[in-house]
């Protein structure tokens, strides 16, 4: 039986069944950093317009993605060649609360973790709250401006859910490193 339909639509070496197939290299290697502008969305909030906690998650996301995209690669390109990343950790510290309308920087950083993981660092960073740059003196904005810190490792697996190595390039050295 062959991978779900859909999932998979790459060649299989021979060997096992999650055996790595070619993977398409990008037209440049992923950058290690960059950064990603969000502007918190009322839906993103609770009743009392502090961004809820389950949106830093998809703002990391996003942030991550932007990451992978500018070498000319997306999530799906990655998935129709039956690679696939799935969260396998996600660390979160809330410093300060993010409201609604505030605009974030979500730094993203690309840390090696080995051949099947991928390590990321974040840091939400306020840019602009009630349409003016931060005041430090207020106790609700950090000093340093970073209002939450994190980590994600994400794992490759295969169609099947397996475990599998990353392509080559993702854990290759980029030219801005």
């Amino acid at each position: 039986m062959g991978p779900p339909e859909g999932l998979y639509s790459g060649r299989m070496s021979s060997g096992t069944t999650n055996a790595a197939p070619e993977i398409e290299r990008p037209a440049r290697l992923p950058s290690r950093e960059g950064t990603t502008r969000v502007r918190v969305r009322y839906a993103e909030c609770d009743p009392m317009r502090v961004a809820h906690h389950a949106s830093y998650p998809i703002w990391m996301e996003e942030a991550r993605t932007h990451l992978l995209r500018a070498s000319g690669i997306t999530y799906a390109d990655l998935e129709a060649q039956g690679v696939f990343l799935v969260i396998t950790k996600l660390e979160l510290k809330y410093r300060r609360p993010i409201r609604y309308d505030d605009v974030i920087d979500v730094r993203v950083r690309h840390v090696p973790a080995g051949k099947i993981k991928i390590k990321h660092e974040y840091e939400l960073v306020l840019v602009e709250r009630m349409g003016e740059s931060p005041d430090p003196e207020d106790p609700a904005t950090p000093r340093d401006g970073i209002c939450s810190i994190a980590t994600t490792e994400l794992a490759c697996v295969g169609a099947y859910g397996r475990p599998r190595q990353l392509p080559d390039w993702l854990t290759a050295e980029p030219a801005d490193a």
